[in-house]
């Protein structure tokens, strides 16, 4: 019987659907700042994006989205929206 392999899915942020974790953005709050974490294995609080337009926007235009993880998304805000698919 072969055994089944466990695809990890987290919650976009900003629509709340479940994706795998490949298909999502991580962003994580470091002691040196807020950065995009390409390898998903950074220390430090991380929040899940979609790589979508709307979600990256949505995100940014949130005002509660920096009280309630702690960080703002403002000075990825260049990174982000060159890796969002069009």
């Amino acid at each position: 019987m072969a055994k089944e392999i466990k695809i990890p899915e987290r919650m976009c942020v900003s629509c709340r659907q479940m994706k795998p974790k490949t298909e999502l953005l991580r962003i994580v709050n470091t002691c040196d700042g807020v950065v995009v974490d390409f390898t998903g294995k950074i220390n430090g609080r991380g929040v899940y994006l979609c790589k979508c337009s709307e979600c990256v926007t949505r995100a940014l235009k949130n005002k509660k989205f920096d009280k309630v993880n702690g960080f703002s998304l403002t000075t990825v805000k260049d990174v982000l929206e060159s890796l969002i698919e069009q």
